[in-house]
C-alpha cells in the first residue's frame, strides 16, 4: 500500500446515528467529512483508513471505495472487473468473499453481477474466493454505476476485541459512544448507569476519559491487503492519546450476573481502576460523592403484551429516584416507547431521532440539570 492515493473512505452508520459520527470524524480531524446516506464520508489515504477503524467509536464498519465505471450489462461488466487493478489492493494468497447489490440499474441480477467480479478477481489475481473469507470486496450498482469497495474493518467495528461478557438485550459499543456524544459527555464528569447490564456505557465512557482508542485490542481486514506496513501500523497504534483522570464512572444491576459480567470487561479494557459496578436495584442507587454527571441507561422496552403496564411502575420508579436524589445532574434515557419515557414524569426535552437498535426504533428523551 505504498501509494499515496486519496480514497473516499465511507463510514457506515447506525440509522439515525450519522449527526454524532459525523461530529466526532471532524472532530478527529478526517478531511472532507460530510453526511450521505448510511453514514459518514470522508477521505484519506490508507494510514487514514487505518486510523478510522482504530479510533472512531461510532463507526459500525470502514469501506474504502476503490473505483467505479458504468456499465449496463454483464459482458461489460466482466470486461471492466478484468481489467481493474484488483493487484494494487487485494493479495493472492488471501481469500475474498464478493457481495453485490443493484438498484435502477439495466443489470439488475446481483448474484449475475457477484460471479463476474468473483470470476475477474479469481482468474486475474489468482485469490481464492470463499463465502468464508473475513475479506469482503462490495459491489454496488445504482443507476448503471458500478462502485467497487473493499469493507477494511472484518468484524463490526463494535466489537471493541476486549469484551468477553455480554448480557442480554446488549446496547452496541458503537450505538452507546453516540449516545454519550449526543448527551454532551466528553470524559470530564462522572456518568452513572443504575441497569449497566454487561457495563457498555460506563466502559466505553470509562475508555473516553482514559483517552483510549476503541480499536487498540483487535485485527483489522486492511492488515490481509496488498503492501500493508506493519510497523507503520504499529507505531500508529502505540500513539495511543491516553490522558489521566480522576473521574469514576458507575454502574449498577439487579441481576448479580450483569454485574459479575461488567466486571470481568472493565477489568479486560484496562478500566477497572476507573469504574465501580454493584449489584443493587434502581430504588437503592444514590449520586455518588463529588461533582454532579449524567445519567444514562437502556431500560427494557417491554416487546411483550403486558409488559407496559410492569415497565410504567419501573420507569416511574426510576423517575422519582432520580428527581428526589441527583439534583445537579442530567438524564439521559434510550427506549422505543415514548409514553415509558414519559412515565418518568422528568422534564424531558425534545427527543434525539429514531435510531435502529436491531430492527427495534429507539430514541434517545434527556433532561437539562434536573433541580
Amino acid at each position: 500500500m505504498e501509494q499515496t492515493t486519496d480514497f473516499e473512505i465511507f463510514l457506515v452508520a447506525t440509522p439515525g446515528l450519522e449527526a454524532p459520527l459525523h461530529a466526532e470524524t471532524v472532530e478527529k480531524g478526517f478531511g472532507a467529512a460530510k453526511i450521505v446516506p448510511g453514514g459518514v464520508s470522508c477521505r484519506g489515504d490508507w494510514p487514514e483508513v487505518w486510523r478510522a477503524n482504530l479510533c472512531l467509536r461510532g463507526a459500525n464498519k470502514v469501506l474504502v471505495r476503490l473505483g467505479s465505471f458504468p456499465a449496463v450489462h454483464l459482458a461489460q461488466l466482466d470486461k471492466r472487473a478484468r481489467k481493474f487493478p484488483w493487484s494494487d489492493v487485494l493479495r493472492p494468497d488471501v481469500p475474498v468473499k464478493v457481495e453485490a447489490t443493484s438498484r435502477k440499474s439495466r443489470i439488475y441480477h446481483a448474484g449475475a453481477a457477484r460471479q463476474r467480479i468473483e470470476r475477474a478477481i479469481s482468474e486475474t489475481l489468482g485469490a481464492t474466493i470463499s463465502s468464508d473469507a473475513g475479506l469482503r470486496v462490495l459491489l454496488r450498482i445504482e443507476k448503471d454505476i458500478c462502485t467497487l469497495s473493499v469493507d477494511t474493518s472484518g468484524e463490526p467495528l463494535h466489537k471493541r476485541g476486549h469484551k468477553p461478557a455480554v448480557a442480554k438485550a446488549p446496547m452496541r459499543e458503537t450505538m452507546a459512544a453516540m449516545f454519550l456524544r449526543e448527551c454532551g459527555f466528553d470524559g470530564s464528569e462522572p456518568v452513572l448507569d443504575p441497569m449497566c447490564g454487561s457495563g457498555t456505557f460506563v466502559i466505553e465512557a470509562a475508555e473516553i476519559a482514559q483517552g483510549l482508542n476503541p480499536g487498540r485490542s483487535r485485527h483489522f481486514s486492511f492488515e490481509d491487503l496488498q503492501g500493508f506496513d506493519a510497523e507503520a501500523w504499529a507505531a500508529m497504534q502505540q500513539s495511543d492519546p491516553r490522558s489521566e483522570t480522576d473521574m469514576v464512572f458507575y454502574g449498577s444491576d439487579r441481576n448479580t450476573g450483569a454485574v459479575d459480567a461488567a466486571t470481568t470487561n472493565a477489568d479486560r479494557a484496562g478500566v477497572a481502576a476507573l469504574t465501580r459496578f454493584q449489584c443493587k436495584s434502581v430504588s437503592d442507587i444514590k449520586a455518588p460523592v463529588g461533582p454532579a454527571g449524567l445519567i444514562i441507561v437502556n431500560p427494557p422496552y417491554g416487546a411483550r403484551i403486558g409488559d407496559e403496564k410492569r415497565l410504567r411502575s419501573l420507569y416511574g420508579s426510576l423517575g422519582k429516584v432520580l428527581m428526589t436524589r441527583f439534583s445537579g445532574w442530567r438524564a439521559g434515557i434510550v427506549t422505543s416507547n415514548q409514553s415509558l419515557a414519559r412515565a418518568t414524569r422528568l422534564p424531558l426535552l425534545a427527543p434525539g431521532p429514531v435510531v435502529d437498535h436491531g430492527g427495534t426504533k429507539i430514541r434517545l428523551y434527556q433532561t437539562a440539570p434536573l433541580p
